[in-house]
C-alpha cells in the first residue's frame, strides 16, 4: 500500500521485560518496525522500560525513552514529542492495553494522535470475555460452555451451573493469561477466583467448562485493508490443554491436524477475524480439539 503522507512522526510502544506472553518476538518485531518506518522516512520515537533489548539500541529509533510503560508516562512523552501517530501492536498485551486505556480517556483524540496498526474496538472485543463470547455465539462459532463472573459468589453460582469442578478461569485484559488456570478442588476455589479478579483491570473472570487433555492449536493470520486473509502458519502445542501455552513446547507446522480439521479451523479463524473489525494486520487464534470425538472449539 502507498506511504501515508499525513503522518511524519510515530510513537512506538515497546513491550517491556521479557516474560510469558511478552517474549523476545516483540523485541524482534519492534526493532524491525522501527527500521522499516525510518527507511520510509518517518521519524520514530520509542518508549520501552527494558534497556536490555535490541530495540533500545541507540541506532534503532530517532529518540528513545527508557520509561515505565504506564498511561501517565505515555501521556508525558506524547505531550513532549507531539507525534502524529502511535503504533501499540509491537508492545504486545502491554502496548494494546495502554492504547485502549488512553483511547477510553479520550487522550488520543485530544492530542490529535492516530492509532495505527490496530483497531481499538477490536482490542476491546477480544479482551472483554463477555463481548467476545457473545460475538462468537452470533457468528456460530462453538466455544466451551462458560459465563462471566465479577465476584466470588457469582463464580460459585456459575460453577454450579456448569456441573461443578473442575473448571477453568480466564481473567479479562491480563497479560499472557495471568491469573488464569484450572480449579480442581473447593479449597483452591476462593484463592484462584480472587486472584483472577484482582489481576483483571476490569475485575471479571470467565468461568468455563474444563477441557483439560484436549489438543491445542494456534493459527497465525494476516489481513490487508482489502480483507484478503492468508494463514501464515499452524502451530500445535505438544502438551495438551491445561498446560499454559507459555510453558508448552510448540511445533510449526502442526503435526496431527487432518486436512478436514485444518479447513474447518481455517474457515472459522477467518470468520472470527472478519467479525471483530475492519483492521489490517496480524491475528492469533487458538483452538481446542477433543481427541475422542473431534469437537473443535475456539479458545481466544
Amino acid at each position: 500500500m502507498p506511504r501515508r503522507t499525513d503522518i511524519h512522526k510515530i510513537l512506538l510502544i515497546g513491550s517491556g521485560p521479557i516474560i510469558i506472553g511478552q517474549a523476545c518476538e516483540f523485541d524482534y518485531s519492534g526493532t524491525q518496525a522501527c527500521r522499516a518506518l525510518r527507511n520510509e522516512g518517518y521519524e520514530v520515537v520509542l518508549v520501552n522500560s527494558n534497556p536490555a533489548t535490541i530495540m533500545t539500541d541507540p541506532i534503532t529509533a530517532d529518540r528513545i525513552y527508557l520509561e515505565e510503560l504506564t498511561a501517565p508516562s505515555i501521556r508525558r512523552i506524547v505531550e513532549k514529542e507531539r507525534p502524529d501517530a502511535v503504533l501499540p501492536t509491537m508492545g504486545g498485551q502491554t502496548g494494546l492495553n495502554l492504547a485502549d486505556e488512553l483511547q477510553r480517556q479520550g487522550f488520543w483524540e485530544a492530542q490529535n494522535v492516530k492509532v495505527i496498526g490496530v483497531d481499538i474496538d477490536a482490542i476491546h472485543i477480544t479482551e472483554d470475555r463477555q463481548q467476545f463470547r457473545d460475538l462468537m455465539e452470533e457468528i456460530g462459532v462453538d466455544q466451551a460452555r462458560s459465563q462471566v463472573a465479577r465476584s466470588l459468589l457469582e463464580a460459585k453460582e456459575v460453577i454450579q451451573s456448569l456441573g461443578g469442578l473442575p473448571v477453568v478461569i480466564r481473567p479479562s485484559f491480563t497479560l499472557g493469561g495471568a491469573g488464569g488456570g484450572i480449579i480442581w478442588s473447593p479449597r483452591e476455589l476462593e484463592r484462584k477466583v480472587m486472584r483472577g479478579l484482582e489481576l483483571s483491570p476490569v475485575h471479571e473472570v470467565l468461568v468455563e467448562e474444563c477441557v483439560y487433555g484436549w489438543k491445542e492449536f494456534e493459527l497465525e493470520l494476516l489481513r490487508d485493508s482489502n480483507e484478503n486473509v492468508i494463514i501464515i502458519c499452524t502451530i500445535e502445542n505438544v502438551d495438551p490443554m491445561g498446560v499454559h501455552t507459555g510453558d508448552s513446547v510448540t511445533v510449526a507446522p502442526s503435526q496431527t491436524l487432518t486436512d478436514k480439521q485444518f479447513q474447518h479451523m481455517r474457515d472459522t479463524a477467518i470468520r472470527m477475524m472478519r467479525s471483530i473489525g475492519t483492521f489490517a494486520g496480524g491475528c492469533n487464534v487458538q483452538f481446542g480439539i477433543n481427541p475422542v470425538d473431534g469437537r473443535m472449539i475456539a479458545i481466544e
